[in-house]
């Protein structure tokens, strides 16, 4: 019956201090307490595919092909011959072409500019912080006299260097010349007058560069690269007030029986353990918990009240890294400010009156 009172004196506080915020529950049932719950914001992964470098021509060039060939050429006509006067013979010079002209390619390669594009990684947000506790306020809770403010979060973004093509490939064309040799030959300006003698052909050969195949050119197309970023992108805004239904022990300090190591303040495999299957399901119906870390007397009152404090805040970064969004959570550190014992400093006390009070509690909030 005590206890029914004391759930009911609660809920009257919570209602007396919301009721201008949210409406109360309707059909709400006797016996039963409720917390204010904010709705959280729901968000997705995507991907952008972007070019960080384009796609472009490459040149490769191949010379002119040739080939030589040996050719038959008449180096003295046949003539004839006078026993008595000799013939008169002049020498010509005979000019052949020895190599045709050709076409030599160069490649000039592709040029690029530097360039980058700036990406919305995450865009832009808001999120509930509570202000600190007014001066002046006489109340223990440590959630009276205070305010929520709904402050933005602004958008992040990434700046992605990038290659932009400025000039494609292209090849330049240079006229190559052949060349020409010459040959001489021996012709008659006179017969011979009296008895003619046949004078067969002298022949020779002469060697020519013809081309088979003139300078050509290949083109390869180099594909663009790609990068893939990732963004988060809100799907659903939360920051909605709603009422929740929780049970009435779960809005008092509730154990946590976390068995924390001398002056450490790292959770173990089994305090995990623990925060998953006590607390974790708890939070994951979207209500809020304040975490609260103790203490014994012994070692110096600074000294515990930052172990309490880092104690709290370990649990607190343990449930972030399981998604528990941080308006669901408040940290505090006790110290040895609040002892549940007579095992105050220089009273003897045994070893497990000072573990009572070595304990991290947890209890249902509202959320402002």
């Amino acid at each position: 019956m005590k206890k029914q009172l004391l759930n009911l004196t609660f809920l009257l506080l919570a209602v007396s201090s919301f009721s201008q915020v949210l409406p109360l529950p309707q059909n709400p049932e006797p016996g039963k307490c409720y917390v204010m719950c904010k709705t959280p914001e729901i968000w997705k992964n995507e991907e952008v595919k972007i070019e960080v470098s384009p796609s472009y021509k490459k040149i490769i060039t191949h010379p002119a092909e040739y080939k030589t060939v040996t050719e038959k050429v008449i180096v003295k006509q046949a003539t004839t011959k006078l026993e008595i006067v000799p013939a008169v013979w002049e020498t010509k010079t005979i000019e052949y072409e020895a190599k045709e002209d050709a076409n030599k390619l160069t490649a000039v390669a592709a040029t690029f500019t530097n360039d980058s594009e700036r990406i919305e990684t995450k865009a832009s947000s808001a999120s509930w912080q509570m202000s600190g506790k007014k001066p002046g306020c006489e109340s223990s809770d440590p959630n009276d006299c205070r305010y929520w403010c709904y402050k933005p979060i602004p958008a992040t973004y990434l700046n992605v260097p990038l290659k932009k093509l400025k000039n494609n490939a292209t090849t330049e064309i240079k006229r190559i010349n052949g060349y020409k040799k010459s040959y001489t030959r021996k012709v008659i300006l006179n017969p011979e007058t009296t008895k003619e003698v046949n004078i067969p052909a002298v022949y020779g050969t002469i060697k020519k560069i013809v081309l088979v195949k003139d300078a050509w050119k290949e083109e390869v197309t180099i594909p663009a690269k790609f990068k893939t970023i990732k963004k988060e992108v809100l799907v659903t805004k939360g920051g909605l007030t709603t009422w929740k239904e929780v049970e009435c022990e779960l809005v008092e300090n509730t154990p946590l029986p976390i068995n924390w190591k001398l002056n450490s303040a790292t959770l173990t495999l089994e305090a995990k353990r623990l925060i998953d299957t006590r607390l974790l399901p708890i939070l994951k119906t979207g209500v809020a918990v304040a975490i609260e870390s103790h203490t014994d007397s012994r070692g110096k009152k600074d000294s515990n009240q930052n172990l309490s404090d880092r104690r709290a805040k370990s649990v607190i970064n343990y449930l972030i890294s399981k998604g528990i969004n941080t308006s669901q959570l408040i940290g505090n550190g006790y110290g040895e400010s609040r002892l549940i014992n007579r095992c105050s400093d220089g009273v003897s006390c045994s070893e497990a009156e000072h573990a009572q009070n070595r304990r991290t509690t947890f209890r249902v909030i509202n959320q402002q």
